[in-house]
């Protein structure tokens, strides 16, 4: 059984950086599409980005792109997100998930940026 856990999360100041890290259980983890999620209150979970199972492949969100990066490390059985330039409107509740049947979530971790 596949389980998530997330870190990384915090406050910080607009413009600042956090990486978020993903941490997996499951000896299958190379194999699966991973991605990120957010939540802000009061909206609706959206996707941020998604990385295959090489980590050649890769999206995001329109609102992120050029400033979030994904990636994996399939040793570690970690997905991380890199988010530099941070504005307020990403302030959310950040949900790693893998993409199995059915999906997996992970418990988030809350990110706050203050302008």
């Amino acid at each position: 059984q596949v389980q998530l856990v997330e870190s990384g999360g915090g406050l910080v100041q607009a413009g600042d950086s956090l990486r978020l890290s993903c941490a997996a259980s499951g000896r299958t983890f190379s194999y699966y599409v991973m991605g990120w999620f957010r939540q802000a209150p009061g909206k609706e979970r959206e996707v941020v980005a998604t990385i295959n199972w090489t980590g050649r492949s890769t999206s995001y969100a329109d609102s992120v792109k050029g400033r979030f990066t994904i990636s994996r490390d399939n040793a570690k059985n970690t997905v991380y997100l890199q988010m530099n330039s941070l504005k307020p409107e990403d302030t959310a509740v950040y949900y790693c998930v893998a993409y199995i049947n059915p999906r997996v979530w992970g418990q988030g971790t809350q990110v706050t940026v203050s302008s």
